[in-house]
């Protein structure tokens, strides 16, 4: 069983205390959960970030985390699925979680048109777009005692100029871009219940 928790709107740093406490004291028998959030404008900075990625500061804040990966921006308009896990009860690796936390973002994406994939080497979800592909979905995990946080930012319908600031996930020049420019018409609300389905779907 996965609970699922919608939190709504809420700051990064609170949820990511949250998530560690969670992390902390759950048992055997904790339940694992997703949470469901939007947060307002903040730029995370992995573990072993490089802050030279922030290429314009601004007056978004840059908060360190410990998630895997280097630089990503959060904000209005963009689905955020944090996967508090039991690897253990799943019997599942970590790689063999991204795969499936990418396959359900590109079924996902798949009811809405969109033909998305992997790219080698970039954890992530792409969609071709001109002729070269642009990223369209985050990942970053954390493990700790066999249990994992953090999780998915697919964008949706957002001002994505924050992402022209930042090496996006460490890569000079990538693109990023949401459903919205892809000819979507939904919101996170929407695009939640569809990826929650999905996750729950390759975590069964």
């Amino acid at each position: 069983m996965i609970l699922v928790r919608h939190l709504g709107v809420a700051p990064y740093s609170p949820c990511f205390a949250q998530m560690q406490a969670f992390t902390d004291a759950r048992s055997a028998d904790t339940p694992d959960e997703l949470w469901i959030v939007e947060h307002p404008p903040v730029y995370t900075l992995g573990l072993a970030g490089d802050p030279k990625h922030l290429l314009k500061p601004s007056d978004i804040p840059v908060v360190k985390t410990d998630r895997g990966g280097q630089i990503t921006y959060h904000g209005p308009g963009q689905l955020v699925i944090y996967l508090l896990l039991d690897l253990r009860r799943r019997k599942l690796f970590v790689r063999d979680l991204v795969n499936k936390i990418e396959q359900a973002i590109i079924d996902t994406l798949h009811t809405y048109g969109p033909q998305a994939q992997r790219k080698p080497g970039a954890p992530g979800v792409y969609v071709e777009v001109q002729g070269e592909l642009a990223k369209i979905a985050a990942l970053g995990i954390k493990v700790r005692n066999q249990c994992t946080y953090h999780g998915l930012a697919l964008n949706v319908d957002m001002d994505l100029t924050p992402f022209d600031h930042i090496n996006p996930c460490g890569y000079e020049g990538l693109r990023t871009i949401d459903l919205k420019a892809l000819g979507v018409k939904t919101n996170v609300a929407e695009a939640g219940e569809r990826l929650v389905q999905r996750l729950q779907e390759q975590l069964v």
